[in-house]
């Protein structure tokens, strides 16, 4: 038996595709889309086949385009997302994530002696590995993995 789903298109706003298996509801935390989320339609489609990435996740958000911050901390958990923005039903704009080399202002580092909790400077992390994500503080040297990022949304 075969079971096809269908997905209302939306009119206007964004679809993350490409999203890491399993990571679709750690999207919705970078979001800020919670129970308290103000009315607007979301879409959450989980563990759908993808000849890419052998299974993946899509979230499509109604009314909203995302903002630079919420691509890189995506980027974080998903680096093959794609970014579609969607206006009258239409793709305007396909973006794909992108992890720098170096993370600026976009999290904090776990360690509760490092600087940037006791000095203005903006936490800095560098990219030693993309996936699995490994992150190493540029002030005090400590070392963050998936889990560490993910305790941050």
């Amino acid at each position: 038996m075969t079971i096809d789903m269908k997905v209302k298109k939306i009119k206007n706003g964004t679809v993350i595709d490409h999203i890491t298996a399993g990571q679709a509801l750690n999207v919705l935390k970078i979001l800020g889309i919670t129970k308290e989320y103000p009315k607007t339609t979301v879409t959450v489609a989980m563990n759908v086949p993808s000849g890419k990435l052998g299974f993946k996740d899509i979230v499509k958000v109604e009314g909203r385009e995302l903002e630079a911050e919420e691509l890189d901390k995506i980027s974080l958990i998903a680096p093959d997302a794609t970014i579609n923005i969607i206006r009258d039903y239409e793709v305007v704009e396909k973006k794909t994530v992108s992890l720098p080399e170096i993370l600026e202002g976009v999290l904090e580092c776990d360690n509760p002696n490092c600087i940037t909790h006791f000095e203005a400077a903006k936490s800095q992390f560098i990219v030693e590995e993309k996936n699995p994500i490994k992150l190493r503080c540029v002030y005090c040297e400590r070392s963050m993995d998936e889990e560490g990022v993910v305790k941050q949304f």
